[in-house]
């Protein structure tokens, strides 16, 4: 086989860009998301258009049984994942912490920190193993600073990046990278979901300037990958070039 690529949230978004950047790049993918049939729309167009094979899983980084069971059952050759992409994850509302909803924040904890320790855990093992691999966490500017209305998302975020960094120090001995990717404003579903179907509000939060698109936070993925193996990039943060961490913004 190729190299293999785990990317959860595949489906959509910056889960889906990487799933194409790697894919052209010849690496065997394995791709997750809650919903089955996009995954297999994904799967097929990725196989008929790169000729590269893709296994797919389908559950809700939540759920730790789910998690665990779905790698824990893929075939021997599968299990030998070179990168791990922990890509799935969302935010609800933009609600002042004291009317937030609870449920918002249940979700965003659970699928942002959770979801990615789960997935990591499951799949730690056979890097342990091969005495290689590299891990690639997104996180956010969101992980860097706090803004208004922000709370448990940013909370979510900061917690990834102290994951992250624990993780590198803790993987070092066996030969494990560890990268956090940290983008600001970039366009996909994000906004949508955030605002829970407001397209009004979604599109509204890109207004006035050019935000960074799925495939630009994949390249820079991919370079980090791809570098030589004494190279590890610990932590990077990008932004287009109209802003400047959480609150500055130059808009036209």
């Amino acid at each position: 086989m190729n190299k293999i690529v785990f990317i959860t949230g595949a489906t959509s978004g910056i889960g889906k860009a990487c799933a194409e950047k790697f894919a052209s790049a010849n690496y065997d993918l394995v791709i997750t998301g809650r919903r089955k049939e996009r995954l297999e729309t994904v799967k097929k167009e990725l196989e008929q258009t790169y000729g590269i094979q893709v296994m797919t899983c389908c559950f809700d980084v939540q759920q730790r049984e789910a998690v665990f069971n779905a790698i824990n059952e893929l075939p021997e050759a599968w299990k030998n994942i070179d990168i791990l992409i922990n890509n799935a994850g969302l935010a609800l509302g933009r609600d002042s912490f004291e009317s937030a909803d609870i449920d918002d924040w249940d979700t965003m904890m659970h699928t942002n920190v959770d979801g990615l320790l789960y997935v990591s855990r499951a799949i730690l093992p056979a890097m342990i193993k091969n005495k290689k691999g590299h891990i690639i966490n997104l996180g956010s500017v969101a992980g860097k600073d706090v803004y208004e209305n922000g709370n448990i998302y940013c909370a979510s975020k900061f917690a990834v990046d102290a994951i992250n960094r624990s993780m590198r120090i803790d993987l070092l001995k066996y030969g494990i990278k560890v990268t956090a990717i940290n983008p600001g404003a970039v366009e996909t579903e994000f906004s949508i979901v955030r605002y829970k179907g407001d397209d009004s509000k979604a599109a509204a939060a890109y207004e006035g300037y050019t935000p960074l698109t799925a495939g630009d936070i994949a390249d820079t993925i991919f370079y980090c990958s791809t570098l030589p193996p004494h190279v590890c990039i610990n932590d990077l943060t990008i932004t287009c070039l109209q802003q400047a961490g959480i609150y500055y913004f130059f808009k036209k």
